[in-house]
């Protein structure tokens, strides 16, 4: 009953990080435009479809090389494009058409916007088009950029600080910088914000993910970790929900910030987790928490720290062999990832799927209201295909295996891409689904890759193998905004790069060891062994720990697991 509902309250806020990271897909909308003209229209002219006002013409707008003619109260008659506009100098007579002189001039005045869909956006508040669009396209790529330096600052400071502090800390961060960002009085003060708002909201996602990992059991870690995701998801969801009901950006930003205000009330009631405590010999603090576990869980006999603590250093003790004694553990690098050829292979096989499974995904999310048809319900389902997804990934990485899970996912993932590059453009739906289908192999892949990687590394460089591939899902992240902006060189260019890097990493994934069912190793050696003998059993991979040792090994291969995308 404790675990549930410690769980439940710390994975409910994982929301709002999915809310701000999909925030900018309806905030940041560019919708159709033209510039500004000085004086009073008397009339407008589209093609052959006349009217008394340019609202009334952009029904019918269809490409950004059209262009509108208006007639002034004065007489002027002008020709609005997006980024310029033309007077002409003969103006006898209003037509779309005109062959004669026109005097080119710069959009002085501003820009007129279609406000049908949306009343406000950052575009249409700060003019980010024509010459500052490129304003516009920093916004998720910034964004993106803060999540990668907030994993690795409340990453470490977790560490230092305690899991509690952090959780309270980045939880009200999220509130308080999303309702701030609401109320920036320019683009630069609004990018500052939103980069420290990605700072805390990644940072949040981090720690929360290895706070629930030591509350919750061995036997539902797997499923309890994975489905962190499931309500980042939900996330996604509401995004596309609040974007449907809420049509200016600011309040749209409010409302989305608000969403999760009572875990931010009830948040300092969440306690610190025991393993902590214990790594900062805090033992009667960790007994406390031992003790509320207890009452709450109904267990008449609560366990005591002392007890643990000695089978611990018993168990330390004699798992104590060789090279692999505390002291060395402090003297790995990076370069250990690449201490032989298997190894080195292996390492450049797991960065691949890491930065992989994260374009994709953000790819997939990203350009999903560009598919055509709703925009909103295709972020509502975009979000809802994850649901299931981490579900069937559970199962299969349990009964299948870890690689012959993720080969087929991955490689399905790009036959889907070259799919849909065959589907013709009127076929919205068979699109959408096609796409949901895309986001629905991604996601497993994505979400079995976190526990792969640390079982695929020993002990003494596991933190630095996991550590080094959620640093590259996070370039993933920073590179797919820019991915998604290639539509405008050729529409399925996204989905081209991200087919072609699908397929080379299930590719490569043949290559990788399975490591179901097999213990965790402890060396270099034995890891490569593991990868060189694919039958390899607990008889040449013996494990050196036991009892509480191993429960501490497992839950140090779990918790450095960032399940920040």
């Amino acid at each position: 009953r404790f675990q549930a509902c410690v769980y439940f309250a710390s994975v409910f806020q994982a929301m709002s990080c999915g809310i701000h990271y999909l925030a900018s897909v309806f905030m940041a909308v560019t919708p159709n435009f033209v510039c500004g003209f000085p004086g009073n229209v008397s009339s407008v002219l589209f093609h052959n479809s006349s009217a008394s006002s340019i609202e009334d013409i952009w029904t019918l707008w269809t490409s950004t090389e059209n262009y509108i003619v208006v007639q002034l109260e004065n007489g002027d008659i002008w020709e609005l494009d997006q980024c310029s506009r033309s007077k002409r100098e003969v103006s006898l007579s209003l037509a779309y058409e005109y062959k004669g002189n026109k005097s080119v001039f710069p959009c002085s005045d501003g820009f007129l916007y279609d406000d049908t869909k949306w009343k406000s956006t950052v575009v249409t508040q700060w003019d980010l088009v024509c010459d500052r669009e490129w304003l516009a396209k920093l916004i998720q790529p910034t964004f993106m950029l803060g999540v990668l330096i907030g994993a690795v600052i409340f990453g470490d400071i977790a560490d230092r600080l305690g899991r509690q502090r952090v959780i309270w800390f980045t939880s009200a961060g999220q509130f308080v910088f999303g309702i701030t960002v609401a109320f920036t009085f320019d683009y630069y003060s609004f990018a500052i914000v939103r980069f420290l708002l990605a700072m805390v909201s990644s940072g949040y996602l981090v720690v929360a993910f290895v706070y629930v990992t030591e509350f919750v059991g061995i036997k539902a870690r797997t499923w309890a970790s994975m489905h962190v995701h499931a309500f980042f998801a939900m996330g996604i969801m509401v995004v596309a929900l609040v974007g449907f009901l809420v049509r200016t950006w600011w309040v749209y930003q409010i409302f989305l910030s608000i969403a999760t205000l009572p875990f931010v009330m009830c948040c300092w009631m969440l306690p610190e987790t025991p393993f902590w405590l214990l790594s900062e010999e805090r033992y009667e603090d960790a007994q406390k928490v031992i003790d509320t576990m207890a009452r709450w869980n109904n267990v008449s006999t609560p366990c005591k720290v002392s007890e643990l603590c000695s089978v611990q250093q018993d168990d330390l003790s004699s798992g104590r062999m060789g090279d692999d004694d505390r002291s060395s553990t402090k003297k790995h690098n990076i370069l250990d990832l690449f201490c032989n050829w298997q190894m080195a292979r292996r390492t450049i096989t797991v960065w691949m799927i890491w930065f992989t499974g994260s374009l994709g995904y953000y790819v997939f999310s990203l350009s999903s209201v560009s598919l055509g048809g709703n925009e909103y319900l295709n972020l509502f389902l975009i979000g809802a295909v994850e649901l299931p997804c981490y579900i069937i990934a559970c199962v299969a990485m349990d009964k299948l295996g870890r690689r012959n899970t993720l080969i087929p996912f991955l490689i399905l993932s790009a036959l889907i891409c070259v799919l849909i590059m065959f589907i013709p453009q009127d076929f919205n739906i068979l699109i959408i689904l096609a796409n949901m289908a895309g986001k629905f192999s991604i996601g497993v892949a994505f979400g079995l890759i976190y526990l792969y990687t640390a079982e695929l590394y020993p002990t003494i460089v596991r933190s630095l193998a996991v550590g080094s591939g959620s640093m590259m899902c996070r370039v993933g992240s920073v590179v797919a905004p820019f991915c998604v902006y290639l539509r405008s060189v050729w529409i399925f260019m996204p989905l081209l790069l991200v087919g072609i890097m699908a397929l080379l990493s299930g590719i490569l994934t043949v290559m990788l060891p399975e490591t179901l069912g097999k213990p965790l190793t402890n060396t270099l050696v034995e890891a490569t062994e593991m990868g060189r003998n694919k039958k390899s059993s607990s008889e040449n991979t013996p494990p050196a720990h036991s009892g509480a040792a191993l429960e501490k090994i497992e839950m140090f291969g779990q918790e450095r697991i960032s399940a920040d995308k």
